[in-house]
């Protein structure tokens, strides 16, 4: 799995990158708001290593991880417009 194409599911999955000064890694968030009332928020924070690409299944599976998703939601969200 190429860079390109794990960025693009973590925008469809409703990440947005953080800006920062490195260039190697990037750090994309999601803030997802809790429905219980006293519960806190979550916020989730995926680490992508573009230098490392193409991405192993094991760096694959520590970014969907990351994103909360299982692997198999992670590749789908590929496919999502």
């Amino acid at each position: 799995m190429t860079c390109k194409e794990v960025k693009k599911i973590l925008r469809n999955l409703g990440f947005e990158p953080r800006k920062q000064k490195s260039t190697s890694h990037q750090h994309w968030v999601r803030l997802v708001k809790s429905r219980k009332p006293l519960a806190r928020d979550r916020l989730y924070k995926v680490t992508v290593d573009c230098p490392k690409a193409p991405f192993s299944q094991i760096l694959i599976s520590s970014m969907a991880k990351q994103a909360g998703v299982s692997k198999k939601e992670f590749y789908a969200a590929l496919k999502k417009k």
